[in-house]
């Protein structure tokens, strides 16, 4: 079947964008070879991703494209490399004991932590993000404060000055943080400057900051800087991640863990 409102058609697009990742560039014809599917189809396919803005179409096929104030919605996010954020995300649970007090940012991974958090008995969970909250609210053991804030549609994130003041009064043993983008010299960055801000606050209110993100944003930058690559304690990435770049951050005395 070749219909692109299909299940297999958004698994197909998400594959497609994690070749371009790995290749900076895909041919229409290779990729209709890859997926015994018509170079039409595979055109349509380019053209919806072109219009999400997640690639730009060449002659005979397409060039990664992504601009420093460029921003996937969740769903978007949610549907690309899934398994390396849910094994991310079983490392991060390593670091975490019964009793503490924890904040989860928002994002597909942090989501996927939620869902390890299950396992624990006794938990302080402070979040900005409503889908992480609502992951977690009727398991036993587990107490729930969501921040106020503006939601933002893009991240299902609550941000800004109501957001910043919950975070303000609070100190938590650890903050699991996500980001757009990481590098030595830029450290983290994210397209949105209102979830900037907010998000140096979540990590101003820590003990210990563990960021936790796929290899994609490994060596890249976005639009809105949070934090210097030394107020993080830990990384947790995957194996994908740009060797270089993860080096020169273990250098700077960031502890790098790779699954």
């Amino acid at each position: 079947m070749e219909g692109n409102d299909s299940v297999y058609g958004i698994e197909r697009k998400s594959a497609i964008l994690e070749l371009l990742n790995k290749n900076s560039r895909v041919d229409v014809q290779e990729l209709s070879q890859h997926f015994d599917l018509s170079e039409s189809t595979i055109r349509r396919d380019l053209k919806e991703l072109e219009e999400a803005q997640l690639l730009k179409r060449t002659h005979g096929g397409a060039v990664w494209f992504k601009s420093v104030t460029f921003e996937p919605t969740y769903i978007e996010k949610e549907v690309q490399f899934q398994k390396e954020k849910r094994a991310i995300a079983k490392e991060a649970a390593k670091l975490i004991e019964n009793g503490e007090s924890i904040l989860l940012d928002s994002g597909t991974t942090t989501y996927y932590l939620a869902q390890e958090l299950r396992n624990f008995s006794s938990l302080q969970v402070v979040t900005n993000s409503i889908l992480c909250a609502n992951e977690l609210k009727d398991i036993s053991g587990i107490e729930v404060l969501l921040c106020g804030g503006s939601l933002r549609s893009e991240t299902l994130a609550l941000v800004g000055p109501l957001a910043e003041s919950s975070f303000n009064q609070i100190c938590v043993d650890k903050s699991f943080i996500a980001t757009n983008g990481v590098d030595v010299e830029n450290g983290l960055t994210t397209p949105n400057l209102i979830e900037a801000s907010t998000k140096k606050k979540m990590i101003d209110c820590a003990e210990k900051v563990i960021l936790i993100t796929d290899h994609t944003k490994i060596g890249q930058v976005s639009f809105a800087k949070f934090a210097d690559i030394h107020e993080i304690n830990y990384l947790i990435t995957d194996s994908a991640a740009q060797k270089t770049v993860l080096n020169r951050i273990e250098e700077s005395g960031i502890s790098v863990r790779v699954v």
